[in-house]
């Protein structure tokens, strides 16, 4: 046997450790590679099933409305707030350091109540001196109408004396001259009087721009600065002058403002009967009727602006809440069968989705949401009549494509 024989007998055979290495490589990729699907998965069912919290506006499904008795049906049903129409942020008229705020959220207070006080040190000061002047001018005009009256009795006696030959005419001529030289200045006199007391109403005018009073009887719902703070009615730089003391409103001037679809706006006329619910109480019907429709279209959302009176006032109804409002066709005349209300509730058509081929809402249950499926009915307005949910659940208005039954979510401010 030759040497380069013997020699390749001795070399060690290494193929097969590196097959098996090879196959150790692969297997080991192919587990990294399960890991990581089964983290994303994870991930996507975390991310999905509530691990982040959608935030989310809510609505409530309301039964559809009757008017009273059951005498009227509602042909269109829209949603709108809760208006005042007299609404003020009361300031003061000059600028000033507040000395004492009297008002609070929430305190009722009547026309012409004080508010607030302002450092009224300088004008009470200018009032004083307004009227220093003004008993000065009164009386200078003393001394004058003084001197007025013994010239005029001093002409009396050089008329008399003049006759007798005692005195000389030009010696009369000089006492009616003095005579009406000093009406004239009594006259200007009194000029400077009223010009005084018009100082001193001026004065006192100043002073009371200091005391803030309420312009009408209103509830406070804002109270907008504190003592120590300066106030003014013109907007300064910096951030550190108040242009308002707080903000009234006139509960007794609330109403509604719904935003009509304008292809529904041919429903509704003034002065038609109207159901009005507030989400804060959705058992609780509010009659009323429109007062006027704003001729003016908002051509982004293609909505007609209606103002609707509410013919009941309660404490419980407070301005931007949220209503929804029925408006009622005429009552059928006497004899007439009324139909019967359509069967489920009214739910925003935001709030349906299409999911697996089925119409489904997204109910509100605590900090989740779930998935509730529904059979869409009839469309009015921006609502859908919808079978298969109670009156009174709170939904998800719009509720986002990735969110899924279970997803957390929180409910915007």
């Amino acid at each position: 046997m030759e040497k380069s024989d013997l020699l390749h007998q001795l070399r060690i055979d290494r193929s097969e450790e590196r097959s098996r290495a090879a196959g150790s490589r692969v297997w080991i990729g192919v587990v990294v590679a399960a890991v990581i699907v089964a983290a994303l998965g994870a991930g996507a069912w975390w991310y999905l099933r509530g691990g982040v919290a959608f935030e989310v506006e809510a609505a409530t499904a309301v039964a559809p409305a009757s008017g009273p008795g059951g005498s009227a049906m509602a042909v269109l049903q829209a949603t709108g707030y809760v208006t005042a129409r007299r609404e003020a942020t009361v300031s003061a008229q000059i600028t000033g350091t507040l000395t004492k705020v009297m008002i609070e959220e929430g305190e009722r207070v009547e026309t012409g109540q004080i508010l607030a006080l302002l450092e009224d040190t300088a004008q009470r000061a200018a009032l004083a001196q307004a009227e220093a002047q003004r008993r000065a001018s009164q009386a200078q005009l003393v001394q004058f109408n003084s001197q007025l009256a013994q010239s005029r009795r001093d002409l009396k006696r050089a008329e008399d004396l003049v006759g007798r030959k005692l005195v000389s005419e030009q010696a009369v001529e000089t006492a009616r001259t003095q005579v009406e030289m000093q009406a004239a200045q009594v006259e200007s006199q009194k000029k400077q009087v009223e010009l005084a007391d018009a100082g001193v109403q001026g004065a006192q005018v100043q002073l009371d721009y200091c005391t803030i009073r309420a312009p009408f009887t209103g509830v406070i719902i804002a109270k907008a600065a504190q003592v120590g703070e300066i106030v003014s009615p013109f907007s300064a730089g910096g951030g550190f002058t108040r242009t308002g003391i707080g903000t009234i409103v006139d509960m007794d001037s609330l109403e509604i403002e719904v935003d009509v679809n304008e292809s529904y706006i041919n429903r509704v006329v003034a002065g038609q009967k109207i159901d009005a619910v507030l989400d804060a109480y959705p058992d609780w019907k509010i009659p009323g009727h429109v007062i006027a429709i704003i001729p003016t279209a908002d051509r982004s959302k293609a909505t007609v602006k209606v103002r609707v009176a509410m013919e009941q006032k309660d404490p419980r109804i407070v301005p931007d809440m949220g209503v929804r409002v029925s408006f009622l066709e005429e009552a059928p005349k006497q004899g007439a069968a009324s139909p019967p209300p359509p069967k489920g509730v009214l739910v925003p058509s935001t709030s349906l989705v299409e999911r697996d081929g089925k119409s489904i809402v997204f109910v509100i249950d605590g900090d989740r949401a779930r998935v509730h499926g529904v059979t869409p009915g009839q469309q009015m307005g921006e609502l859908r009549l919808v079978d298969g949910l109670a009156a009174g659940a709170r939904i998800v208005r719009v509720p986002p494509a990735e969110m899924a039954d279970g997803s957390r979510v929180t409910l915007k401010k």
